[in-house]
This record gives structure tokens, sequence and C-alpha cells, in this order.
């Protein structure tokens, strides 16, 4: 029987170590909220055309959601804190290199090396946290303050920016990278440990190149759906990333030394806890997409006043990942989960009562309740999907959490996004006197219509807009309706599969039946192993 007891407790070397690990997680999330507010100024002086944009933007996730799988997999072989360290020496390399760039094809390049240095950051940083904080308490809040640095990197993104940019030239929103590569190279060697398994083989290349050719396809033609609706050729690349990650599992079942451990999908707190994260991102993160859309061109605020708009929501978050933790001592993680799943529902619920003009205000209360739910997911979730595994495949479980979040996010934009573009323009009554070829762009979009009003009579402009935003506003609410009942739905499964893991640190109970070949699950809350 597992106690809170028989566990050892980090000490003052961890916490600092934690300290900068945490660093490095909130300069990841600035980076992301820093580059939109410096994309019209880069795109300006290098002189980049709408496709390089896109690329400038797009080619960093794709590359970390590419390389995730193997360099968690390296990690456990080579060492994590040595993955970690080249990684950070890496990324400071390639920031000074996209700093400095002086073409858009130079910016992209630098761009995808510091996607491909990034992959190593998060689950290097995970795996390492499970190995610092084995005393199960510890360990929820050390991933709680991980996971909530995060969000205070998108509160303090624009802000940091915003100054930067003000008193700089665009280069110097990737030059922030550098000083915090240092501080993990110079203080990495001293205050972490270091850790890898006793049984890692060689890595096999063929699963790398299976692992690319089945996520950056797949992530692509997501994202291509979003943006310009059922083609031919973002179709094609869906279908050959289902076909090479089929191949890729297959493959994985006849390696002795796989590079994913499918043996993990056994567990089924690994597993709910993986669907779970994945349901999140993908409902979640397309119907913010709209409420910031809704913000800008229904209520007409402004690009910075949209994304200020965000703030209470992004503050209750930084609160909720960090409370979380402390209540698991108490309450199981699975009432809390569960719990935060149906609150973010109701959150859900909240944005479906805004009116075409004048929401802002439910949609900023909807956003931060449904935030305040979300926390217990985004940091107990992640603890369990990593203390699940053993902690020889810390590295490999770390990663899958953030290939979730690239996949969810890709696939909420396409499907809950097409939703929404399909409500609008099933809804959108044109008034009378719009020319046809104006009817249409306006259909297209509520940016479109927004463009196309802008040619018309001011009673014609007028209903235009009115019939837009109400159009969009449904799709709005048809979306956040969506999300919040398989998102509750959800939050029951969880709990269903996951109920019997007792509060952090409390004495292990037995857990429910397993079928012979399923891999036993730690049901304390204590990290396998």
């Amino acid at each position: 029987m597992t106690t809170d007891v028989a566990a050892p407790r980090a000490g003052r070397r961890e916490w600092v170590g934690l300290a900068v690990l945490a660093l490095t997680a909130m300069l990841v999330s600035v980076d992301v909220f820093v580059l939109l507010l410096a994309l019209p100024h880069l795109s300006a002086d290098l002189g980049a055309d709408s496709i390089e944009q896109l690329w400038i933007m797009d080619i960093y996730g794709f590359m970390v959601g590419g390389f995730l799988v193997t360099m968690g997999g390296l990690g456990d072989r080579i060492g994590r804190r040595k993955l970690l360290l080249i990684g950070a020496a890496a990324f400071g390399i390639a920031s000074a290199l996209a700093a400095y760039a002086t073409t858009p094809e130079m910016l992209i390049g630098a761009r995808a090396l510091l996607g491909i240095a990034g992959a190593t950051l998060g689950p290097c940083t995970l795996a390492l946290i499970s190995n610092m904080f084995r005393n199960p308490k510890q360990m929820g809040l050390a991933i709680g303050i991980w996971s909530a640095f995060f969000t205070v990197g998108a509160i303090l993104g624009p802000i940091i920016g915003g100054v930067l940019l003000a008193h700089f030239w665009w280069g110097s929103v990737f030059l922030i990278n550098i000083p915090v590569m240092a501080v993990l190279l110079v203080f990495g060697p001293v205050l972490l440990p270091e850790f890898k398994s006793p049984a890692g083989g060689r890595i096999d290349l063929i699963s790398v190149g299976m692992s690319l050719a089945a996520i950056l396809p797949f992530v692509y033609g997501f994202k291509e759906l979003a943006k310009n609706g059922f083609e031919l050729v973002p179709v094609l690349a869906v279908v050959v990333g289902i076909v090479f990650g089929v191949l890729f599992v297959l493959r994985q079942r006849t390696l002795a030394d796989p590079l994913l451990d499918l043996s993990l999908f056994k567990n089924s707190v690994f597993t709910v806890g993986l669907v779970s994260l994945l349901a999140y991102s993908l409902l979640t993160g397309a119907v913010m997409m709209l409420a910031t859309q809704y913000f800008q061109l229904v209520d007409g605020l402004g690009s910075l006043a949209a994304g200020l708009a965000l703030l209470p929501g992004m503050a209750v978050s930084t609160v909720a990942v960090l409370v979380s933790p402390i209540l698991a001592r108490r309450v199981r993680p699975a009432y809390l989960i569960s719990g935060g799943l149906l609150i973010v529902a109701v959150g859900l619920l909240l944005m479906t009562q805004a009116a075409s003009s004048g929401g802002s205000g439910l949609l900023i209360l909807g956003f931060a309740v449904w935030c305040l739910g979300g926390g217990p997911l985004l940091s107990l979730g992640i603890g369990q999907v990593i203390g699940s595994a053993p902690p020889e495949k810390a590295g490999a479980a770390a990663s899958m959490p953030q290939i979730s979040n690239e996949l969810g996010a890709a696939m909420g934009f396409a499907i809950i996004g097409s939703v929404g573009a399909i409500v609008y323009r099933s809804t959108l009554a044109v008034p009378a006197g719009v020319p046809s070829g104006t009817a249409d762009a306006a259909r297209e979009s509520l940016a479109g219509a927004t463009t196309a009003a802008n040619g018309l009579p001011g009673d014609v402009a007028g209903q235009l807009l009115a019939a837009a935003r109400e159009a969009f506003t449904s799709g709005l609410h048809t979306a956040a309706l969506i999300s919040a009942v398989v998102l509750a739905g959800v939050g029951v499964l969880f709990f269903v599969k996951c109920r019997h893991i007792g509060a952090l640190g409390a004495p292990a109970e037995e857990a429910p039946p397993a079928p012979a070949d399923e891999a036993p699950e730690p049901v304390s809350g204590t990290p396998a192993g």
C-alpha cells in the first residue's frame, strides 16, 4: 500500500529547479502572443506576402507537433536533462537567426528550427518534474505551477510584445528567448537531475519518419480545412496522415524497443486523461476563436481590446490550475476534473445567451467560468497522464498531452469552426437590394460581409451587417452548445473511469478489476513506479 509518507519529498534544490523549468514554459507561451503582434511589422520589413505570413506563423507549431513523439522517446534514451539542454541551446541559436532574418524564407527556416528545438522543452520538462517530485502532493503542485506559467505567459505576451515593439524593432521579440535559455543552460546542470531509461535502446529512425509523416500532414490538413473549407489537398493531407499513423502503430507493435510504447494506452487512466485533454483542446479552442471574432466584428472592439477581454479568464485559469492540486489532497482528482468539466459546460452555455450586439460582457463572463472549470483538467489531468506511466517511459508519456493539444486545436478549428460557418451561411438572410456578387461575399464569412457592406448604401449596409452579425452569433451559440454537451459527457466518462483514484497522497485502495493484459493503474494519485 503506497502512501504519501512513503514517497520522498523534494527539497529546495528541486523547487528552484522547477522555477527554471516553469520560466521556460512561460517563454513558450509568451512567444506565440508576441509574434502575433510582431507579424505586421516583420511582414512589412521583409516583404512577406500572405502565404509567407501563414508559414511564418504555422511552421513552428507544425514542427513542435511533428517532433514531440521523437523528442519524448529520445529523452528517455539519452537523458532528459541532456536533451533539454541541447534543445535550449538550439532554441537560443534559432532565436538569434530569426531575429536577424533578412528574407521571409530565412525567417520561416529559423522558425522551423525553433519548432524542432521547442519540441524538446515540453516533454523533457514534464518528465523531469516527475523525476524531481516523487511525492504525489508535491508533484501535483509542481505540475500545477508549470501549467500556470503557461497561462501567465499568455497574459504577459501582449504586454511584453507591445512594450518591445514600441521601443525596438521586430527582431527583439525573438531575442527575449536568449536570456531565458541562458539561465536554463547555466543552472540546469546544477539544479536538474539526469534520468534516462536503463533499458533504453537505439531510436528507430523509421519510426521517427513515420511519426513525422503522420502528424505533420494531419495537422496541416486540418488547419487548411479550418481556413479554406473542404478542398482536395487538405483532405488528402489528412488521409496521408491517418495512413502513416496506422503504419506507425503497426510498426510499434513489432519493435522490442518502440519509439512510443503502445502498452501505455492499456492503462485507462492514461487513455481517458489524453481523451479528455484532446476534447478540451478541440472544443474550447474553436469557441474561443469565434468569441474573439465576435468581440471585433460584432461588438467592434479593436484587436488589443479583444485580447484584453480574455485576460479575466486567463487570470482565473492561473488561479484554478494552482489551487486544484491543493484541493486534490483532500478531494479525489476525478471529482475535481469531472466537476470542473461540468463548470466548463456552464460557462459555454452562458455564451449561448449572448445577443447579436452588446454581448461581449456575457462572453467575458462565460469564458471566465469555463477557465475556472478547466483548471483541474489542465493541472491534474496532465499529472494523471504522466503519473500513470512507468518512470522510464515518462518522457514519451509527457509528449502525449502536448500532442493532444496540437491535434485537438487543429481539429477543433476545422470541425467546430466549420459548424459555426455552416450555421452562419444557412441562417444569413441577405436583405433585398444587395447585388448577387456582394451577397456571395457576405455569405462566405462575417468578415466578408463587413467588407462587402462598405460598398453599399447606408440603409442596405446596415441591414446586411445586422443580418450577418445575427447569423454569426447563431453559429457561435451552436458551437458553444455542442462543446458544452460533449465536454459534460467527457466529464462523466472521466468520473466513471477514474473515480477509484484516491486523493493525492491518500492510501491506495483496490482498483476495479482490469483485463489480464492491462497494465496496473496507480490508484492513490501516486506516480507509477
